[in-house]
């Protein structure tokens, strides 16, 4: 990804991730397995419901529906919003075989998947699911 949803070339944290909160609401990143893990279990003690953006930086489809999905965080402000790159979760992201891959929890358990991208698409799950 060259640069941020403004324009700007996106900046990096310490681990050298995507600053995804930049400008982009309440959207977290999963940058590791143990921290992709303690998101899953605040996902299940919360109840809040949650959609989980699983990617990879190398994904061309990944990186066109990012953006959006970015944007659409600021939308739904009763869904929380994570972004997992399957490359920096390798071992909690086994499961995942198509990127992109959205999974939509509720009340603590998964009870929705879409695969690929489309932002009209995205938009309608999440608005079902908010």
């Amino acid at each position: 990804m060259e640069g941020n949803f403004d324009g700007e070339k996106p900046k990096k944290d310490l681990e050298g991730m995507m600053d995804l909160n930049n400008h982009h609401g309440h959207l977290k990143t999963a940058s590791s397995d143990q921290n992709h893990k303690d998101i899953l279990l605040q996902i299940k003690s919360s109840k809040i419901p949650a959609v989980i953006n699983y990617g990879a930086s190398w994904c061309g489809v990944c990186n066109q529906i990012l953006p959006a999905f970015c944007k659409l965080s600021n939308n739904f402000p009763k869904l929380s919003f994570i972004y997992a790159d399957i490359d920096e979760c390798p071992e909690t992201t086994q499961h995942i075989r198509y990127t992109p891959t959205f999974h939509f929890y509720r009340d603590g358990e998964r009870v929705d998947e879409m695969f690929g991208a489309g932002e009209e698409r995205l938009h309608d799950r999440l608005w079902l699911h908010s």
